[in-house]
């Protein structure tokens, strides 16, 4: 195991109605003034933003909104945020929907209080310092409600990247599971196949005897395989809802990913999916994963003979590990297209004549990029069109 510090000290109210407490912690944590920033109407049919607005009020907090968020949130709308919360002279950022609300808020939250263009967080530069965030969770996914991390989508070129810093850790998330089951199966099903990727990014490590860890990913991997299950087959199912919610946080604030090496591969090549073609990330991945794995099979044979067996419950074949290793990939993808997920680049809406494209963005499309993609091993442009490739 590596040497590492760990520090995560976001506040988290958890259950049924949960939301009323948004006025008190935003007083806890010093905020006076309030942006809310949302996507879509949903949180106003439900009837979440009222009783957010309801608390903030009874709380004697001011506030203004912004909604319009997207899902790969886009750049256009982090600008005019910042321009808002400087003008109306906003202190605090309450973020009121999931992980694509949350990261255009954290990004929001560092560009209000930096001269420069916060673009410049997202092409490397560290995050030091931001507006304190809250956020209300409407959807389990994404795990940016407990995270230090943020992704966002610049207009200029569709380009995907993402930032990290400990600014960007919220000081209190708000996770009600019973507003998640007003999801749509797929969006659901998208939620999922994001938490299981967060494991797995974590899971293929260089880093040898990290054991506790392990068994943390694994764990939350086959809780998310049966609770999974049963929320496509009872959307209606609280407990489920609730495993998984809590699940989806555990999975990304990288209480799991401490003291090994790290992948991120499957992440970066999904980026340029989503991107170019707004497909939903969760879906994306569900094709990307699959790919990915079976690419970089053979960097350590290994640890996916590990998560075939422990995971997956594959039958160990001693005289051929690959056999194993590769039935718990198959696994994996059967899971995610019973589920509902996307198996191929036809069914996200991609196309194999932008797979040249694809490659070259993901390695060469940022200013900190070098040719290649790391994590788990190093891969080249090559590399990366023959994933896209395995994806078809």
């Amino acid at each position: 195991m590596d040497n590492f510090s760990f520090y995560a000290p976001t506040y988290f109210a958890f259950g049924k109605d949960a939301e009323t407490q948004t006025g008190e912690l935003v007083k806890r944590f010093g905020g006076s003034k309030v942006l809310i920033h949302y996507g879509g109407g949903s949180v106003i049919k439900s009837g979440l933003m009222g009783r957010v607005k309801a608390s903030l009020e009874q709380a004697g907090i001011a506030y203004v909104e912004l909604g319009g968020v997207k899902p790969n949130p886009r750049s256009g709308l982090v600008y005019e945020g910042i321009e808002l919360c400087r003008k109306e002279k906003v202190d605090f950022i309450l973020a009121v929907g999931g992980g694509s609300t949350i990261d255009s808020s954290k990004a929001i939250a560092a560009g209000t209080v930096y001269d420069g263009d916060f673009w410049d967080f997202y092409e490397g530069k560290p995050v030091t310092e931001a507006l304190p965030i809250g956020t209300v969770l409407t959807i389990a996914a994404a795990g940016s409600e407990g995270s230090p991390d943020s992704v966002i989508t610049k207009e200029d070129g569709m380009i995907k990247r993402g930032a990290s810093g400990e600014a960007y850790r919220a000081k209190f998330s708000i996770l009600n599971p019973a507003l998640t089951q007003t999801l749509s199966p797929y969006q659901t099903a998208c939620g999922i196949t994001d938490i299981i990727a967060h494991l797995y990014e974590r899971y293929l490590t260089n880093t040898q005897n990290v054991e506790t860890t392990d068994r943390m990913i694994e764990a939350l991997m086959k809780a998310m395989i049966h609770e999974g299950s049963k929320v496509i087959e009872n959307p209606d199912d609280y407990d489920a809802r609730a495993n998984i919610m809590w699940a989806g946080m555990m999975a990304h604030n990288n209480s799991c990913g401490v003291g090994r090496s790290q992948d991120w591969t499957s992440h970066n090549v999904e980026h340029e999916l989503s991107a170019l073609y707004d497909c939903a990330h969760g879906a994306g991945l569900a094709v990307a994963m699959p790919a990915v794995f079976t690419y970089t099979l053979h960097h350590d044979l290994t640890r996916f003979v590990k998560a075939a067996v422990r995971v997956w419950g594959c039958e160990m074949d001693y005289e051929c590990p690959e056999k194993t290793a590769k039935a718990g990939i198959e696994a994996l993808r059967s899971f995610l297209i019973s589920i509902g997920m996307p198996k191929n680049f036809e069914e996200l809406g991609a196309r194999e004549e932008d797979i040249e494209k694809l490659a070259h963005t993901c390695c060469y499309g940022s200013e900190a990029a070098n040719g290649t993609i790391s994590g788990f091993t190093t891969l080249d442009q090559k590399d990366v069109e023959a994933i896209y490739r395995l994806m078809l």
